[in-house]
């Protein structure tokens, strides 16, 4: 028995929309408030993540933030892969979810596909932060310099095991 075309057609719509509309924050995690964006723009060094394809074997990852003309975000995200003895940089577009003072926004990197970009730890200084995907899958260590004290890391670490992700996957990122 053959599956009409039609029913075809509307898994793969679901399953395209799904991804695509994969932006909120996991279940109980709270995206920080008060958030000032011209703040949050500029570079940002890679500390540590959990692994994904994308940025696999990469060092010196930084991600620069900087207003679009639309009114979003550009997203530069760079690294050095040692196997290719290469820069790789993506650009990407981000815009807020919502009100723009919750740090909780939408990321394309990929056309339409869009992946949840939620901030949820935040120095008052905007010297490092957290941010995660929209599931435990998806987590960042972020800072304004190359390096964390031992203090901020645990700190960080505490933070986002308390709100059930994985950080004895981390990837610290080399960057020198």
């Amino acid at each position: 028995m053959s599956i009409p075309l039609w029913s075809k057609i509307s898994v793969l719509m679901s399953a395209l929309l799904s991804v695509a509309c994969s932006v909120t924050p996991p279940k109980d995690v709270k995206v920080v408030d008060n958030f000032q964006l011209p703040r949050y723009l500029g570079t940002w060094y890679e500390i540590a993540r959990l692994d994904h394809s994308f940025e696999r074997g990469l060092e010196q990852v930084t991600a620069n933030y900087s207003l679009r003309s639309d009114g979003g975000i550009k997203v530069i995200n760079r690294g050095y892969n040692p196997q290719k003895q290469r820069w790789q940089e993506s650009e990407g577009k981000g815009y807020f979810i919502g009100e723009p003072n919750r740090a909780a926004l939408k990321v394309s990197f990929f056309g339409p596909f869009y992946g949840g970009y939620n901030i949820f730890e935040l120095d008052e200084n905007y010297g490092y932060a957290l941010v995660c995907g929209p599931n435990r899958d998806y987590l960042w260590i972020l800072s304004r310099t190359p390096n964390l004290s031992a203090e901020v890391r645990e700190k960080l670490l505490l933070t986002a095991k308390g709100y059930g992700f994985p950080v004895e996957k981390l990837i610290w990122v080399k960057q020198e």
